[in-house]
């Protein structure tokens, strides 16, 4: 049998690198990590490298501590179609951490990548952030508070946490009543003094500053949302989806949304077409047609 030849590929075409354990913070003494998903050729040869938009994820984990790798092998797809990815981690609220801190983490996180887009061919204006289950919780939020002083640290502050568009999937947009559904499952009652603290007095103000659906604010302008549930969700009822789409729609935000037949929460969820149609709704905003 005669020996093949293949030619080699010099502009590292298709070829994707993870970049693990990047340090983007401290916050309670702790230092807080991301992974990237970049092209292999950033690796090689930044200068001449066209820089791209990028995706900041943020797995769901009950606003504990976010496993980074649950997703990367479907997010590669998202290299391939021309985004920089990230995933992000932020501070365990059962670790001593009360909200806001899962939000101050992936807000700070945000502005590092904007303070090191040179170094990661990364483009600062098209930026995109895409949560699950609490991380969209967190990726709803940041949507709903760009820049706001109140949820920005010390690190880069220079730089904007601003979006450019949201994508939800499974997301609780109504934290009072997510966890008035869990109710009597072990560990809520413990999940809710971690992220809401002792005095029960506070929680009702607390969990409403914590959902999305209530704050939408009336003349103030947001980025286009892309809401996906699926309705037999037993962790997240599948009417908050509907919920914060009526409420976005309501105040003339850019809103997509999709009902997933049959799929509870995370499981049974996922398909190509879900990662397909988030292309499509992120494609316009982050690729636009040049005029």
């Amino acid at each position: 049998m005669a020996i093949q030849e293949f030619n080699n590929n010099p502009a590292l075409t298709g070829q994707v690198q993870l970049i693990e354990n990047v340090v983007y913070g401290a916050a309670g003494g702790e230092a807080q990590h991301m992974c990237l998903l970049t092209p292999w050729a950033q690796r090689y040869m930044l200068t001449q490298m066209t820089p791209r938009p990028l995706i900041v994820f943020v797995q769901g984990s009950s606003w504990q501590l976010p496993v980074m790798g649950k997703e990367i092998p479907q997010l590669v797809q998202f290299v391939h179609r021309g985004y920089v990815v990230a995933t992000v981690q932020h501070q365990n609220s059962l670790d001593g951490h009360p909200f806001p801190a899962f939000l101050t983490d992936v807000k700070a996180a945000i502005r590092y990548l904007r303070a090191h887009a040179e170094e990661y061919a990364i483009d600062p204006q098209r930026v995109s952030i895409w949560g699950t289950s609490s991380g969209a919780n967190a990726a709803m939020l940041v949507g709903l508070t760009g820049d706001d002083p109140q949820y920005k640290t010390a690190a880069n502050q220079d730089q904007s946490d601003a979006v450019n568009a949201v994508v939800s999937c499974f997301g609780p947009t109504d934290v009072a009543a997510t966890f008035e559904h869990a109710r009597g499952v072990v560990g809520t009652d413990v999940l809710e003094t971690a992220l809401f603290g002792s005095d029960r007095e506070k929680w009702a103000d607390l969990k409403r500053e914590m959902s999305p659906l209530y704050r939408i604010e009336e003349g103030k302008s947001y980025p286009p949302f892309l809401l996906m549930h699926g309705d037999r969700d037993q962790i997240v009822p599948y009417q908050q989806m509907e919920q914060m789409y009526d409420a976005l729609a309501a105040h003339h935000v850019k809103v997509d949304g999709v009902r997933v037949h049959g799929a509870d929460h995370e499981r049974d969820f996922w398909s190509q077409a879900i990662f397909d149609h988030a292309a499509k709704f992120l494609e316009p905003i982050d690729h636009p047609v040049a005029e």
